[in-house]
C-alpha cells in the first residue's frame, strides 16, 4: 500500500512538469522573465531567449545578436518575422478576451450615456414645470433653514426664475 501511495506522488509530481515556463526574454531593464505566455508586443524578437519549439539561447547570444543586428545585415526584417513568436491559439484567446472586454466596455459607456439623458430629460421636465408654477402669478411659500414658511416676493421669484432657466438652458438641449 505504501509502495502504490509513492509511486501516485511520483506520478502526480511528473504530471506537473509541463506547467514549467515556455518562454524566456529580456525585460527592458534586462532581467530575465519567464512564463508560459507569449512575451508582450514591444519585446522585440531579440530580446526572446526561449519559446515553445526553439532551443534556448544564453543572455549573451541575445546582446551579441541585437549587436551584430545593428550591421550591415540586409535580411534583418526577413529574420526579425522568423523569430518573431506566431499567432498561437492562446494569442487568438488572448485577443478574443480584449474584443469582448472592450465590447462590454463600449456597452457600459453607452448605458452610462442613455442613464445621464434621462436624468437630464428628467431634470428638464422638473425645471419646466417650475419655470410654469413660478411664471403663474400665484403666491408660493417656501420653507427657510428655520422650519418657518414664507411667502417669495417678486426679488426670490426673479431669482428662482433664473435658476430654472438655467436648468432649462444646461439639461433642455
Amino acid at each position: 500500500m505504501r509502495s502504490l501511495s509513492l509511486l501516485l506522488c511520483a506520478a502526480l509530481l511528473l504530471a506537473g512538469t509541463p506547467a514549467f515556463a515556455q518562454w524566456m526574454w529580456l525585460d527592458k531593464e534586462g532581467r530575465k522573465v519567464f512564463s508560459d505566455r507569449a512575451p508582450p508586443p514591444e519585446v522585440p524578437a531579440k530580446s526572446i531567449l526561449k519559446q515553445p519549439g526553439m532551443p534556448a539561447r544564453s543572455a549573451s547570444d541575445a546582446a551579441g545578436a541585437s549587436d551584430g543586428a545593428a550591421g550591415a545585415r540586409s535580411d534583418a526584417p526577413d529574420a526579425a518575422k522568423a523569430a518573431a513568436p506566431g499567432k498561437s491559439g492562446l494569442d487568438k484567446a488572448v485577443e478574443e478576451r480584449k474584443r469582448q472586454a472592450e465590447a462590454a466596455e463600449n456597452d457600459k459607456k453607452k448605458a452610462e450615456e442613455a442613464r445621464i439623458a434621462s436624468q437630464k430629460a428628467d431634470n428638464c421636465a422638473r425645471a419646466r414645470q417650475n419655470m410654469a408654477t413660478l411664471q403663474s402669478g400665484i403666491r408660493l411659500a417656501q420653507v427657510n433653514e428655520n422650519g418657518e414658511r414664507i411667502i417669495l416676493d417678486d426679488s426670490a421669484r426673479n431669482a428662482e426664475v433664473s435658476r430654472a432657466q438655467a436648468t432649462i438652458d444646461s439639461d433642455c438641449r
